[in-house]
Formats: structure tokens, sequence, C-alpha cells
């Protein structure tokens, strides 16, 4: 795992390349969290920010790199105090059919026993994002956000 940070007060700039397995992207997280602990962010902020990357991260590592031992993820997060500009990009598949998937909300009016245990992650991320885009060139998939700070700092 490597990571180049440069400070400039209370914004910076973290890029942060991992291997695309499940112990490197906590260990990823834990990185991104330590590398932004200068913007005094909100409980409710780190949450948005931990549940949006860990979804894009976990989302590339069980579809984009499924049945390989092999890949990376390279994650460019330029923030300030009241917004995290990130870009994500592997090199693993496609998203099908070369777009997003919708992201819609999950039926959970039904027994307990019945809930779904997935499919919450891509409406989570189209919710709590701005300018959500996703591109795929050269073999190379290029998924940018925006998350807007909410809270007063």
């Amino acid at each position: 795992m490597s990571s180049d940070r440069n400070y400039h007060g209370k914004n910076g700039v973290l890029r942060l390349v991992i291997p695309a397995n499940d112990r490197s992207v906590r260990r990823g997280l834990m990185t991104i969290k330590s590398g932004m602990s200068n913007l005094s962010l909100s409980q409710d902020d780190w949450s948005t920010v931990e549940l949006v990357i860990a979804e894009v991260l976990n989302n590339i590592v069980e579809h984009a790199y499924a049945n390989s031992d092999t890949g990376l993820i390279e994650a460019h997060l330029d923030y300030s105090q009241d917004t995290l500009h990130c870009k994500v990009i592997d090199t693993g598949r496609s998203m099908p059919n070369g777009k997003l998937p919708k992201g819609a909300p999950k039926d959970v009016t039904c027994d307990i026993s019945d809930l779904p245990e997935g499919g919450f992650g891509w409406f989570f991320i189209h919710h709590l994002t701005r300018d959500l885009h996703y591109a795929r060139h050269a073999n190379q998939n290029t998924l940018s956000f925006r998350l807007p700070f909410e809270s007063e700092h």
C-alpha cells in the first residue's frame, strides 16, 4: 500500500494505491481517515466518507476483480473543509453495459427473514454523492464523484 499526502492547511490531496482485496480495503480506509484527520469533520461526515468509499472499493474488489488474485485500486482524494473530490481507478472488468448501476432502493416492507442481504450500496452511493460519473477508457475504469460536507465546522 502506498500513499502520498500533500497538506495545505485544512485542504489536501491524498493518493492511495492498494491491492484489490478485502484486507487492503480496510487498511486503505484507515489510511484515508488518518490522512484527512486535519479536517475536523463531524461524525456524520466521517460516516458518509467511510460508507461511500468502502462501498466503492468493495464493489471493485467483489465485481471488477472477481475471481482474480491480482489487481490494484488507485484513489485520488482532493479535500477541503466543505468537499471531498474523489477519483477511483482500476483495471478490472467494466461496469455491466458500460454504465453505473441505477441504485434503486430495495423493498424492505417484508418479514425480517425475507430482507435482502445486499444491493443497497449503489443506492447509498447515488444518494450521498454529487457529480457521480463512470467512464471506461483503454481497459481502465474511472469513477469520480464529490462528497459535500454538510456539517458546520
